[in-house]
């Protein structure tokens, strides 16, 4: 009967999801490209019987990364694919991988269509990173006898209370995925208590754990920090949320009158965001320069604002000080791990419940600040600021911590190469 009603819901929202797509399209036009995609019409786009891992938006994306490069490594002649929900994450796998993997958008959990996206794609094992349980997908898969495995997974307990409430499709669900590969053992026991054999959970670890900085890179970093700031110390507030903004460039011109020359990066979580925050800078009446625009910032240029897609390593590599946005309100947090692998300090908001366990690892070994408005925000960039030697200290916490968890990476890849043909 849940299954039914499910179905019955599923097409009943279409037309809200049309409308909000149309909607985010007046600031952000990507969101009203490649809506067939949606609905699975991907025929003579995709070359099937490899690999597809779907990765819902940025977060996801930037935790499959390491993975798809193994994966490509290697089966090099392997087809692999990668979905996404959302227009961002479509440009960070884009700009990331080019030619090398097939994209799509993954489509709207309709039996059509999901149907349909099957037939094109008919893939020989399918990864969802994270926890990403749509139902019609995971029955549709178990049909075809394709094997599912859900890699770096999670399981809040808040997520888990409502799943809880309709335990008896859940279950099923459970019952219908091949391998559960959790991030921690409390998140794997939530999955048990839901109805998941324990003979399919794994514990691998947190795969956001396995970044790493290439050569390339580095170089990179040295460049632009030398273009940018050869003498100027610089913040950079990442993944920042609208009702943040105001926080964090109110907090800046605070800043400037005892570090009148402080740089600020600033880079909004939401490409749909970066007007906004440009017209909200130009308030605070503070000097301006974007990313895209490809400028040298002078001396008078108070604010940097990332708003290009797949920079965010780049630009934490040129900064002396994180905050990571989504924690000063209530969305959860955002990963402080791409920061902690610069051994530079972190400083986030008392909400980071999207990053539980990383967080409480990290404040554990002095490697995260947590603030709580303005005022500590503030009063901790000047201390850190006018500080190196406390700056070197809990940024080199924040690394110890980032390379005392690696691992999952080869965990994951063990039980994901089974499914695989033997590489010769």
């Amino acid at each position: 009967m849940l299954l039914y009603l499910y179905q019955v819901f599923i097409y009943l929202i279409q037309p809200i999801i049309w409308l909000n797509l149309l909607w985010r399209s007046r600031k952000y036009k990507s969101y009203r490209k490649r809506w067939k995609e949606r609905y699975g019409f991907c025929n003579n786009k995709l070359i099937p019987y490899g690999v597809l891992l779907h990765a819902v938006s940025v977060g996801e994306t930037l935790a499959a990364l390491q993975l798809v490069k193994a994966l490509r490594h290697n089966h090099p002649k392997l087809p692999i694919t990668v979905t996404t929900m959302t227009p961002s994450a479509s440009a960070l796998v884009l700009s990331k991988f080019g030619d090398d993997i097939q994209h799509v958008y993954l489509p709207y959990d309709l039996i059509g269509s999901i149907h349909r996206f099957l037939n094109c794609i008919n893939p020989k094992l399918t990864i969802i990173m994270e926890t990403e349980l749509w139902p019609n997908l995971i029955f549709q898969l178990k049909k075809r006898n394709i094997p599912l495995i859900i890699t770096n997974a999670r399981l809040s307990e808040i997520s888990a209370k409502r799943y809880q409430k309709i335990k008896c499709l859940t279950k099923k669900l459970l019952q219908n995925i091949t391998i559960i590969a959790a991030q921690n053992q409390e998140d794997g026991e939530r999955f048990i208590k839901l109805g998941l054999a324990r003979k399919k959970l794994y514990i691998t670890g947190n795969l956001k754990y396995d970044i790493t900085i290439s050569s390339e890179l580095c170089l990179k970093n040295i460049k632009l920090r030398q273009q940018w700031a050869p003498n100027r110390p610089v913040w950079i507030a990442s993944s920042t949320h609208e009702e943040e903004n105001s926080i964090i460039l109110f907090s800046h011109t605070k800043l400037l009158k005892r570090i009148p020359n402080l740089l600020l990066i600033l880079v909004p979580r939401n490409p749909e965001c970066f007007m906004n925050i440009k017209q909200l800078t130009k308030k605070f009446k503070l000097f301006y320069i974007s990313r895209s625009d490809n400028l040298i910032p002078n001396d008078n240029t108070q604010v940097i604002i990332g708003d290009t897609i797949g920079e965010l390593m780049l630009l934490y590599g040129i900064s002396d000080i994180a905050f990571i946005g989504g924690s000063l309100v209530k969305k959860g947090g955002h990963n402080p791990l791409e920061a902690a692998i610069y051994s530079i300090p972190i400083l986030m908001g008392p909400y980071t419940h999207n990053f539980k366990d990383i967080c409480t690892k990290l404040k554990k070994e002095d490697g995260l600040i947590t603030v709580y408005d303005s005022t500590s925000l503030i009063f901790n960039i000047l201390y850190l600021i006018k500080n190196k030697n406390h700056r070197i200290y809990y940024g080199n916490k924040a690394a110890k911590v980032l390379y005392k968890n690696k691992g999952a990476l080869q965990k994951s890849l063990k039980l994901i190469e089974q499914y695989l043909p033997r590489v010769n």
